[in-house]
C-alpha cells in the first residue's frame, strides 16, 4: 500500500504577486489536494519573510477549511515558544469545534524568523527552554485535562486536537518518543539528521493515549512537471529566491545569484534540498520510492515547489496520478 501523501503550502508570494494573491493560492492548492486524495494540508509560522505569507496559520487555516470540505488542515508547525499555550488552546480548539475531525496541531520550538523578528514579537531567548512543559500544559487544555488549576480553554477543552511534534535535530524525536506522539521531520530544508533522528524516535518510542505506535512525516521537495527541462527550471527559480533570502539578504540577478550557488558558500543551498524529487512524473515516483526506503516514514509531507500557483498545481497532479492516489 502506497504511503500517504499531504502537503506543505508556504503560501509563498511570487515575484510581481501580492500576498492577497498568495493566499487566495493557497485555497486553490488545498482543494486541487482533496480532490486529488491527499491526507492533508498544513501551513508553517514564519515571520518577517516577504516570501512567505503563512505568518499566521490559525487565521489561514479557518479561511482554507471555509473553502474546503474534507481534506485535513493543520500547523506545520506553530512555533509555540512564541505563544501561550492556552491561546494556542483556544485557537485550534476553535478550529476544531468549527470543523470537527480536520484539524491538526504540529508545534516546533524555533522562532520562525531571525534575532530581530524574536525582539519583536516580545519573545524571551529562553522561552524554547519550556518547550517541553509547554507542550504538556497545551495538551492538557485540548484534553480536559488541565494543568493549570481552574483556568480551562473555552473552546478546545475535549476536542483533543491531535499534536505532533516537529523538528530537524535529535531534540524534537527524542521529546516526540517520550511524550508518545507523532514525530514530522523538516528534511526538505534540513536533512542532514534525518536518519539518525528516526531511528532515535523509533527506538525510543512509548505509547501514549494519542498514539500506541510511532509514526513519522518526512517532508520532501517536490517540482513535478511534464518535462525534466521544466522542473529543473523552477528548481533553479527556487534556489534562486534562497540565495537572496538566506544569504544575500538583498534582491539578485540571476548571473549573480548562479555565481553564488556555483561557490562553496551556495553549496549549502543545494544541500537544503538533498531530498527533492524532480521531473516528469515517472522519475518523481523513483525518487520518493528511494526516499520512503532512506527515511522509513509512514507518511510524506510534500513541499510542492514551482513558484506559480499553476505549477504548484500541476505537480499536485502528476504526483496524484503517478502514486495512485484515490481523489
Amino acid at each position: 500500500m502506497p504511503l500517504p501523501l499531504s502537503i506543505l503550502d508556504l503560501a509563498i508570494i511570487g515575484k510581481g504577486e501580492t500576498a492577497h494573491d498568495a493566499l487566495t493560492g493557497t485555497v486553490a492548492v488545498a482543494k486541487r489536494a482533496e480532490e486529488r486524495g491527499y491526507r492533508r494540508v498544513w501551513y508553517a509560522e514564519h515571520h518577517n519573510m516577504g516570501v512567505i505569507a503563512s505568518s499566521a496559520p490559525a487565521v489561514l487555516i479557518a479561511h482554507v477549511a471555509a473553502h474546503t470540505r474534507t481534506i485535513r488542515l493543520g500547523a506545520g508547525g506553530v512555533m509555540l515558544p512564541n505563544h501561550a499555550p492556552l491561546t494556542i488552546a483556544e485557537q485550534y480548539g476553535t478550529l476544531a469545534t468549527l470543523h470537527p475531525g480536520r484539524i491538526d496541531l504540529g508545534l516546533g520550538r524555533a522562532p520562525g524568523g531571525d534575532q530581530a523578528t524574536l525582539r519583536a514579537l516580545r519573545r524571551d531567548g529562553s522561552s524554547a527552554d519550556a518547550f517541553p512543559q509547554d507542550v504538556l500544559e497545551l495538551q492538557g487544555y485540548l484534553s480536559g485535562n488541565t494543568r493549570v488549576e481552574g483556568v480551562n480553554a473555552t473552546p478546545g477543552r475535549g476536542t483533543n486536537v491531535p499534536l505532533y511534534i516537529l523538528g530537524s535535530s535529535l531534540y524534537g524525536a527524542q521529546l516526540a518518543a517520550v511524550l508518545g506522539l507523532p514525530y514530522g521531520f523538516a528534511s526538505h530544508f534540513a536533512p542532514q539528521a534525518l536518519r539518525q533522528a528516526v531511528t532515535v524516535y523509533r527506538d525510543t518510542f512509548r505509547p501514549s493515549a494519542q498514539l500506541a505506535e510511532p509514526y513519522v512525516i518526512a517532508g520532501i521537495n517536490v517540482f513535478a512537471a511534464d518535462t525534466e527541462a521544466e522542473a529543473r527550471a523552477q528548481a533553479r527559480i527556487v534556489e534562486r529566491a534562497r540565495v537572496e533570502l538566506l544569504l544575500a539578504g538583498r534582491p539578485l540577478s540571476d548571473a549573480e545569484a548562479d555565481a553564488i550557488l556555483a561557490s562553496p558558500h551556495g553549496r549549502a543551498i543545494s544541500d537544503m534540498m538533498r531530498y527533492t524529487a524532480l521531473g516528469p512524473p515517472d522519475a518523481v515516483r523513483r525518487a520518493l520510492d528511494a526516499f520512503a526506503a532512506e527515511s522509513k516514514a509512514d507518511e510524506f509531507i510534500l513541499a510542492h515547489g514551482a513558484p506559480t500557483v499553476a505549477g504548484r498545481l500541476r505537480s499536485i497532479d502528476l504526483v496524484a496520478d503517478v502514486m495512485g492516489l484515490a481523489g
